[in-house]
């Protein structure tokens, strides 16, 4: 179907055709608090939001870009310049590979980039999406009185100044390592606090 002749309602019977006829995996979200209300009221009339059973009933097949992107987002410059790939800071304490980028691997990201460029050709409101997003960060870092850690086009790490959006490149020691994944005493407290087993690789995988 192409993109114009798609209205607002089509979403909700793309979904009931498409999706449900492919897995079980998804179904409809209903908010259960505040803050999953607010996320859903700020969704724009052209998004249905869905959910899955969890990573446990994982289909790799049926996942959503998303999930196959996770934990990375495109990363707009204020001149609207997709420069690289930034991560979901919201997750650095629960997600492993955000304490890993140097273990994401050239193929990954130059695919990452393919897809959003192609998104955004398609689809334009996806772009302007991004761009906010990407301001936001640079609020939040801001704040924070940290730099934005990206994976560039090629792979390579850059920080972001996010005061000024200055991009520099990285260094290894600037790698991020947060909380519980800074160190491997801190992981295995923290996966024996949440009734989990501790892999016999440890913390840092080979």
């Amino acid at each position: 179907m192409p993109k114009a002749s798609i209205k607002s309602a089509d979403f909700a019977s793309l979904y009931e055709t498409f999706t449900r006829s492919r897995t079980d995996l998804w179904s409809k979200f209903t908010p259960y608090d505040y803050a999953t209300r607010e996320i859903v009221a700020d969704l724009t009339p052209d998004c249905t939001a869905i959910h899955c059973k969890g990573a446990r009933h994982c289909e790799r097949d049926n996942r959503t870009i998303a999930c196959r992107g996770f934990p990375f987002y495109p990363y707009l410059t204020r001149q609207r310049e997709f420069v690289g790939i930034g991560t979901y800071w919201v997750f650095e304490d629960r997600c492993w590979m955000m304490s890993n980028l140097e273990r994401v691997d050239r193929p990954f990201v130059e695919q990452f980039i393919a897809t959003y460029e192609a998104l955004f050709i398609k689809d334009p409101s996806e772009f302007n999406t991004y761009v906010e997003f990407s301001a936001s960060a640079r609020r939040v870092h801001s704040r924070w009185k940290r730099e934005i850690p990206l994976l560039g086009r090629q792979g390579e790490l850059l920080m972001v100044e996010p005061s000024s959006g200055a991009i520099r490149a990285g260094r290894r020691k600037d790698f991020p390592k947060a909380n519980p994944f800074d160190s491997e005493k801190a992981y295995r407290e923290a996966v024996t606090e949440a009734g989990g087993e501790v892999p016999k690789e440890g913390l840092r995988a080979a």
